[in-house]
């Protein structure tokens, strides 16, 4: 572990209050409470889209809380790198081992329970929604967001972190697929939706797409909501919304039914 003391941003949780950085000392009331640390070159980012909305809403309750772990912070040298050319050669820059493990450590600090270190890369994982499930079900999570053209290997072997994956594409970085991987977690978690039907209901919880959703105006553009959805018959409802379930899973998603 690194001796360099951590910036004032480093490792503290994030609400949404007037100063929202201000929180130097621990919050008593933040006890136990699910957690997601992120290691990130950009943690000034968080918690960005996340503070809006009922993730933000469920953040101010403290529902959940963030921590950012600024990489830089442990970068080597005058100049604080964080990376170096490719053993081997070939194009871009890798994370260096020693940077990224000293703020893992730092990371991990306390974790306590079921914490997974995640990675957020396009050769992981798919994040579904069932990921999303077991996520939210662990203490907490620690995502490591990375840059260029990756992180050493060595890094992910000695951790044992785990790849996830948004979809088959690139991005520039990490961050955008760790604000997907929370938002999709974190409205999972006890109290953060009104509703906990709507989780039931919505896709791929039944392993199926969700059926079509319609509201007032009752007409519009020519188009009308189905009558079926205006009877009142809950019994004709539940029947219509599962069958359109079926038909929009086996026309878009053939593959969710094998």
């Amino acid at each position: 572990m690194t001796d360099t003391p951590k910036r004032s941003h480093g490792r503290k949780a994030v609400k949404l209050t007037v100063q929202p950085r201000d929180l130097m000392d621990p919050n008593p009331e933040l006890a136990g409470v699910w957690t997601a640390r992120i290691i990130s070159l950009f943690p000034e980012t968080f918690p960005g889209i996340l503070g809006e909305s009922l993730t933000g809403k469920a953040l101010r309750e403290g529902r959940w809380q963030l921590e950012t772990i600024g990489l830089r912070d442990y970068g080597v040298g005058k100049h604080k790198n964080v990376d170096d050319t490719p053993a081997g050669g070939g194009a871009g820059m890798v994370l260096r081992p020693d940077v990224v493990g000293n703020a893992i450590e730092d990371a991990m600090a306390g974790a306590r329970g079921n914490w997974p270190i995640l990675y957020m890369s396009p050769r992981g994982k798919r994040l579904d929604q069932q990921m999303a499930r077991n996520l939210s079900r662990c203490d907490g999570v620690t995502i490591l967001c990375g840059r260029f053209e990756g992180v050493d290997e060595r890094v992910l072997e000695h951790y044992g972190i785990q790849e996830v994956s948004l979809g088959d594409f690139v991005m520039t970085g990490g961050e955008i697929a760790a604000y997907a991987l929370l938002d999709a977690t974190v409205r999972l978690l006890p109290g953060v939706l009104g509703n906990a039907e709507s989780i039931e209901e919505e896709s791929f919880s039944n392993g199926m797409l969700e059926h079509p959703q319609y509201t007032r105006p009752a007409e519009w553009k020519g188009r009308e909501i189905p009558p079926v959805l205006m009877s009142g018959h809950h019994g004709k409802v539940a029947e219509w919304r599962k069958e359109e379930s079926e038909r929009i899973t086996r026309e878009r998603r053939p593959d969710l039914l094998e």
